[in-house]
């Protein structure tokens, strides 16, 4: 696997024309810096510098009108996003018309609306945050097509997953998920002061890259809620085709894929996925022949 190995069909395969991003929005150069090589980048310790990345690639490329989070939540990266969106469409020979559930939207909504804009899916959109929905639903409300692809659902249950937010009659062609990757907000810190470190700062403090806490941690971190949802997976395996979730650490996926097994899962598959230094995997599994 190369050191960015995108999908083929993501746009952002070949980096970003700031160029061209400054034509969509303009507030986007007062956080354009050069970097070693004199190219232009912006300051990816900067969380208002993303946000404003963001905005700039979903105005450019999806058709978004105006797009935003609350401070402090988590903000995605749009192309890795976007790769997810493109894996799941290779397990369909007819992609028109499908239809997703995410779990744990968040305020940020990505997965539903890069969905909804690439191929024109349609999807429930869930979350046990009220906060976060209603950042969703103001993002949602900018944009017309996406208010008539993508319904909004309170989970209200933190302890389940797919049990009480699926309805009787859904009917779902896939699940999509970026999970909580860490057990506790002491083990989220750690990881955040890595990554201050990685990119060479010298502030000893460790920087907010965002996220609320149900967005980064979980008890048993990403394991155990990847084993409850694979339980409860079984339990709706004639209303979804394929679930699948991002699995962060490598060695989290051998006892996923036990579980499945014992589950007797008809279909079992680990789609590697690699950009920059960040290396994940999409655990994809059906219950359906």
């Amino acid at each position: 696997m190369t050191e960015n190995s995108f999908h083929p069909n993501n746009v952002h395969k070949d980096g970003y024309d700031f160029n061209l991003l400054l034509k969509s929005n303009p507030d986007l150069k007062s956080f354009i810096i050069s970097s070693q090589l004199n190219d232009q980048t912006i300051d990816f310790s900067n969380p208002r510098a993303v946000k404003e990345l963001n905005k700039s690639l979903l105005i450019q490329h999806y058709n978004i009108t105006k797009w935003g989070i609350p401070k402090g939540f988590l903000c995605p990266a749009i192309p890795s996003r976007a790769d997810y969106i493109h894996h799941i469409a290779d397990l369909f020979e007819n992609k028109e018309g499908l239809k997703g559930l995410d779990i744990g939207t968040g305020a940020n909504c990505i997965y539903p609306i890069l969905g909804t804009q690439i191929y024109g899916w349609s999807f429930i959109a869930s979350d046990i945050s009220d906060k976060s929905l209603s950042s969703a639903k103001t993002n949602l409300d900018h944009t017309p097509s996406l208010k008539e692809k993508i319904q909004l659902r309170h989970q209200k249950s933190p302890r389940n997953i797919f049990t009480g937010l699926i309805q009787e009659d859904d009917k779902f062609d896939f699940s999509i998920c970026n999970p909580p990757f860490h057990s506790s907000k002491e083990a989220a810190d750690k990881e955040n002061l890595k990554k201050y470190k990685n990119l060479n700062l010298d502030n000893p403090e460790p920087l907010n890259f965002g996220g609320q806490s149900n967005e980064l941690w979980c008890d048993g971190g990403e394991l155990l809620f990847l084993k409850n949802m694979v339980r409860e997976s079984q339990y709706f395996k004639e209303q979804c085709t394929w679930f699948t979730s991002l699995v962060s650490k490598k060695e989290n996926v051998r006892p996923l894929k036990v579980a499945l097994k014992k589950l007797k899962a008809k279909s079992v598959k680990v789609i590697p996925m690699a950009h920059g230094k960040k290396i994940s995997r999409i655990l994809v599994w059906s219950f359906q022949e």
